[in-house]
C-alpha cells in the first residue's frame, strides 16, 4: 500500500501583515463552505427533521429569542470593551481587516453566511449528538484567534452555550441564526463606523 507524503504541505502561522483583503475574504468564504458541507454530511447520518429544525411555528417569538439574546451579548461585549484592556480582546486584527472598509451590504452578507453555516453545523448537527456544553467547547476551540486570551475564549464559549440554549427553548434553528447574525452584523458595523481617537 502506497503511503501519502505529507512533507510538501507545511503549515505556518501567517501574520496580519502577510494577508490582504482578497486572501482574507477567500479564506472566510471557503471556511464557511467547509463548515456548511460538514454540517450537511453530519446531518445526512443523523437524518433530522428539517421541517422541525427550521420551524417557523413560533412566529415572531423565534426572532424575539434571537434579538433578545443578541442584545444581551452585545451589552456584555460593550461593557467588556470599556473595562478590559484592548490587548485582552485582541484577535490579531482579523476583525478590523474584515469589517473596517467593507460596505454595509457586504457586512450583512458576511454576517448572514457565517451565522447560517456555523449554526447549521454547531446547533443543527453537532449539538444533536453532543449537547450544548461539548458543542460550545468545540465552537470556542475553532475560534483559534481568541484562544490566546482566557476571557475571550470564555466569552465565545458562553455565547455558544447561549445559542444552544435559545435553540432548545425556541425549538427552531432560526433563533440562534438570527442571534448570531445580529451579533456579527452589529459588531461589524461598530468596527466599520467607529471613530478613531
Amino acid at each position: 500500500m502506497k503511503k501519502f507524503d505529507f512533507k510538501p504541505f507545511k503549515f505556518r502561522k501567517l501574520s496580519i501583515d502577510e494577508m490582504d483583503d482578497r486572501f482574507l475574504l477567500i479564506n472566510l468564504y471557503v471556511t464557511q463552505l467547509i463548515v456548511l458541507l460538514l454540517g450537511v454530511i453530519i446531518m445526512l447520518f443523523q437524518k433530522p427533521s428539517l421541517s422541525a429544525m427550521f420551524s417557523i411555528k413560533g412566529g415572531y417569538w423565534i426572532l424575539l429569542w434571537g434579538a433578545a439574546y443578541a442584545a444581551a451579548v452585545l451589552i456584555v461585549d460593550i461593557l467588556i470593551s470599556r473595562w478590559v484592556p484592548p490587548e485582552v480582546t485582541d484577535d490579531g486584527g482579523i476583525n478590523d481587516m474584515l469589517f473596517k472598509n467593507r460596505p454595509l451590504w457586504h457586512i450583512a452578507v458576511m454576517s448572514f453566511i457565517v451565522a447560517f453555516c456555523e449554526e447549521l453545523l454547531f446547533r443543527g448537527a453537532v449539538q444533536a449528538a453532543w449537547g450544548p456544553y461539548w458543542t460550545s467547547i468545540l465552537f470556542a476551540a475553532i475560534h483559534i484567534r481568541y484562544l490566546q486570551h482566557w476571557l475571550m475564549t470564555g466569552l465565545v464559549f458562553g455565547i455558544s452555550y447561549g445559542l444552544g440554549w435559545i435553540y432548545i427553548q425556541s425549538g427552531s434553528l432560526w433563533a440562534p441564526i438570527a442571534a448570531h447574525f445580529v451579533i456579527d452584523f452589529v459588531m461589524g458595523c461598530i468596527i466599520r463606523y467607529r471613530r478613531e481617537d
